[in-house]
């Protein structure tokens, strides 16, 4: 039988209940425990596909085509595992199933109401995962008190009354501020979340106090009292350097000790050794390089929240650690390239529309002309095509059909299999896919084997019309579909010391021990660019 940690949250939004939870299940996982991570959204989207990254930070892509919440990479990271659709519940999902039940008929004439058809269908999702695990850590979104929020909670207090409290333990993550003109953390925030809580049935049996500076000891012991928390599961969880030390907080506050006690676990030391060397080395690097990302989300800097851990992992990888130029596209139109002097590399990232595309192309060609590591991602992949045309081919106003229905020469264009949609949700290419690459290319080099799955997202791609004619000129594509030959997926300039490009996502793939090889090939160009 699983057990079930239900992570909820108070006080805020934003405190880092995703990092909690991702640590939780690597805590179990390193005690040897079958684990996963479910993400609970109470948003009405069916997915996150369709929201603004300004909104939500990323959309994170799994294997299967499931358009996540960023948390979801998170929980891949840190448990280095693979997750589903599934473990993304949404209250979309789950009213859209419920709806398309009645109307089938499967009640039977019932009432269909929130308590018990909406709960049962949460619960259901839930063990259907839980199948296959000893430990499921389920993270409800939002703060205790928000109204789209109830009945995830409701069904969650449901699940201790039907498997057993031995089975299902609640970790409350709060904030516990400090107020300049008193100079002592104030616990009455946590006090009240909690209060809250007990309202709906729900007793946290751990309390993650989260604060800028370690939680002092008569915070704690208030805590405790006020909270009917044991003073050992009030667990500190102060600001750190960096998220990869979280697990290793916690750990050390006896996070993990109390909770596999808690649900009447084999108690079992963790391996942790390997991430702690991870965590060592990360923050003992003294060398740096700086490497610019060109988007149009850099205001919001979780919209490439997988690109920026891709970086910090090849930073280990490299023994160099990467410092981030954000630069807004658009910026660059109005600026010029004086935004990106002095630079050791250059990413540009995925993205949608025609808002900074041009400064997009700025970055590539300044990258291309002076020889600096580039790495282009998805839409980046098709600007650099762009690039290319316009500038070594002489093709002028050559473009993406994205951008300009009408451009003389569309050299990117929308799959076939795109026209005619009228759905934006869901209808992308997406997921993981094969790809071929041609050996004695720098792809090649990079990954050492000639198929690979990458994760994409996507609607437009090379037009097949131009491919012969950018080869000649010089461009090679290093990588085909493997379910398409017509579909280039990585091209590469052989001339430049690192220049390579993606129509896939390699960031969603990459992990803490594991670098992305081309964000690994990249961080290496750069440092060996600065000298």
């Amino acid at each position: 039988m699983a057990k079930f940690i239900f992570v909820t949250g108070g006080v805020v939004s934003g405190l880092g209940k995703g990092i909690t939870s991702a640590s939780l299940g690597m805590l179990m996982k390193s005690r040897g425990f079958r684990t996963t991570n479910i993400k609970i959204d109470p948003y009405i989207n069916y997915d996150a596909g369709t929201m603004s990254p300004y909104q939500h930070g990323e959309v994170f892509v799994l294997d299967d085509g499931g358009e996540v919440d960023l948390d979801l990479g998170n929980y891949e990271r840190f448990l280095d595992t693979n997750l589903t659709f599934d473990h993304n519940i949404t209250t979309g999902k789950v009213y859209s199933t419920v709806i398309e039940k009645e109307r089938r008929g499967d009640y039977l004439g019932a009432t269909v109401q929130v308590i018990p058809h909406i709960t049962n269908e949460i619960k259901e999702r839930i063990r259907r995962i839980a199948e296959e695990y000893d430990v499921v850590v389920v993270e409800i979104g939002g703060t205790v008190g928000d109204i789209e929020s109830m009945p995830f909670l409701e069904a969650a207090r449901q699940m201790q009354l039907e498997e057993g409290r031995e089975n299902v333990a609640f970790v409350h993550v709060t904030y516990v501020p400090k107020l300049k003109v008193v100079g002592e953390q104030k616990t009455k925030p946590t006090q009240h979340s909690v209060k809250e809580l007990r309202s709906l049935g729900i007793q946290p049996d751990a309390i993650i106090a989260r604060s800028e500076d370690p939680l002092e000891e008569g915070a704690r012991k208030k805590i405790s009292l006020f909270t009917n928390v044991p003073e050992e599961a009030v667990i500190s969880a102060y600001d750190v350097e960096d998220t990869y030390e979280v697990p290793l907080l916690l750990e050390r506050e006896g996070l993990g000790k109390y909770l596999t006690k808690r649900l009447g676990l084999e108690e079992r030391e963790p391996e942790l050794r390997a991430w702690e060397e991870m965590v060592r080395k990360y923050k003992g690097l003294k060398d740096e390089v700086e490497i610019a990302i060109v988007g149009k989300y850099v205001k919001l800097a979780d919209s490439y929240l997988s690109i920026k851990e891709a970086l910090k992992h090849s930073s280990v990888a490299n023994d160099v650690k990467v410092k981030i130029r954000w630069i807004e596209a658009e910026d660059l139109e109005k600026e010029g390239f004086k935004l990106l002097e002095g630079v050791h590399g250059i990413i540009v990232p995925g993205g949608f529309g025609a808002r900074g595309s041009e400064g997009k192309i700025m970055a590539i060609q300044y990258a291309r002309e002076n020889d600096i590591p580039f790495l282009g991602i998805c839409f980046g992949f098709q600007l650099t095509v762009v690039e290319f045309a316009r500038h070594v081919l002489g093709l002028e106003g050559a473009n993406s059909t994205e951008i300009n229905p009408q451009t003389p020469y569309p050299v990117v264009d929308l799959m076939p299999e795109q026209r005619g949609l009228d759905k934006l949700g869901g209808t992308m290419r997406l997921g993981a896919y094969p790809i071929k690459i041609k050996e004695g290319t720098l792809a090649h080099r990079l990954y050492g084997r000639e198929l690979i799955y990458e994760r994409h997202r996507h609607r437009w791609e090379v037009s097949p019309e131009y491919i012969e004619r950018l080869e000649k000129a010089g461009l090679v594509f290093s990588g085909i579909a493997g379910d398409d030959e017509r579909r280039m997926e990585i091209l590469e300039l052989p001339d430049k010391r690192y220049f390579i490009a993606t129509q896939f996502h390699p960031e969603f793939k990459s992990r803490p021990m594991k670098p992305a090889p081309v964000f690994r090939g990249l961080v290496k160009a750069a440092k060996e660019m600065k000298g």
